[in-house]
């Protein structure tokens, strides 16, 4: 019978090992493991690896259960509360403005890579960059146990907004608008009952990681055969199970599998493009705008009344760019608006990004005394 094992590139125990290592240098300096990852990423690439089809599949396995975990401690009118719809709508609307009028800038000295950039093509790009990463973000706020703080929620909220934009743009930019079909997902939420009696029928052990798998993946895909995006699904999949009296322990039987399947997301971002120095005087031009974004975050956020510690410490969890600005410039260079070396710009910047901000995340308290 054939192994299942032979599916798996031989290089890939190999990769997965390298982060391994690379994850526990990092904890053993009292930084997070996700920055050897992605440390591991970059050295992998620029040995001249490559993504194989496992690492990315347990990177979108990885993501989808991230989101699904998110929505089990969600509610929708978390969502809805001034200080988290009203920042992100405000925060993203302000920050590409201003990144708009810096990329035209830059593009009007003549400066590396910019020097031919239109004002289309920045809007894009300033766009891509006022998001925050969900996954990053998220994966901090746990290994802090902060997740179900004040601030932790918030953070997470503002997230969850975003990536409600993203959707928008992802479905308008391929074209592809939710079918007719997707108004059947409102019966959902009288569903969410008998969802939580299964829930409560899957007992323990086994049938609870099986129930939790099913969920979310088939939330997903569900999502996907309507034109939506399918992380989408695994989050209002969770959201639907939130408050349930299981909710707290599907969480936490997931939450080891996610972090497993996360690995390859964070091995991927550093593997995505070879980074070189013609590419790395962009990205960190862009990464001196980072500071711009966190103080908008933190303006914002008091002036809706936040204390300023907890405006401070959200400020930070979402002091860094997202992992969508891969996916806004992919969809650029396959229109032509973009030349393939802005991929491997917006890989390193993502990367640069999360390494500066997990140690500021982590210090948040001391920094603010």
């Amino acid at each position: 019978m054939e192994s299942f094992l032979l599916a798996i590139n031989p290089h890939d125990p190999l990769w997965i090992a390298i982060a391994f290592v690379c994850g526990l240098a990092m904890k053993v300096v009292g930084l997070p493991p996700l920055i050897g990852f992605l440390l591991a990423g970059f050295a992998l690439n620029m040995a001249g690896a490559q993504t194989s089809g496992f690492l990315s599949a347990t990177a979108d396995l990885g993501v989808t259960l991230l989101l699904f975990t998110i929505g089990l401690k969600l509610n929708f009118k978390s969502l809805m509360r001034p200080e988290v719809m009203g920042v992100a709508t405000i925060h993203m609307s302000l920050l590409v403005g201003l990144m708009v009028c810096l990329l035209l800038a830059l593009s009007a000295l003549g400066v590396l890579h910019f020097a031919t950039m239109e004002w289309q093509t920045g809007l894009l790009i300033a766009f891509a960059l006022s998001f925050s990463s969900t996954v990053f973000a998220v994966k901090i706020l746990e290994e802090l146990g902060a997740a179900t703080t004040r601030h932790g929620q918030i953070s997470i909220g503002i997230l969850v907004v975003q990536d409600l934009f993203a959707v928008l743009f992802l479905a308008a930019s391929a074209g592809k608008w939710p079918s007719l079909w997707a108004i059947g997902l409102l019966l959902l939420f009288p569903l969410r009952h008998l969802l939580a009696y299964l829930l409560k029928l899957s007992g323990h052990g086994e049938m609870l990681v099986l129930f939790g798998f099913v969920i979310a993946l088939g939330g997903a895909d569900l999502f996907e055969l309507v034109n939506m995006k399918g992380d989408l699904g695994a989050l209002v999949f969770g959201m639907l199970l939130a408050g349930a009296p299981k909710a707290g322990e599907l969480y936490r039987t997931l939450i080891n599998f996610k972090d497993l399947f996360l690995i390859g997301f964070f091995l991927s971002v550093g593997m995505t493009a070879m980074p070189g120095l013609a590419e790395l005087a962009p990205a960190l031009i862009l990464l001196l705008f980072l500071p711009v974004k966190v103080a908008l975050y933190f303006g914002l956020l008091t002036g809706f009344k936040l204390r300023a510690r907890t405006a401070w410490q959200a400020s930070l969890n979402l002091a860094n760019y997202s992992e969508f600005g891969l996916i806004v410039c992919a969809i650029a260079i396959a229109s032509g608006w973009l030349s393939t070396e802005w991929l491997a710009v917006m890989a390193i910047l993502l990367s640069l990004s999360f390494m500066l901000a997990a140690p500021l995340a982590a210090q948040g308290d001391a920094l603010y005394e």
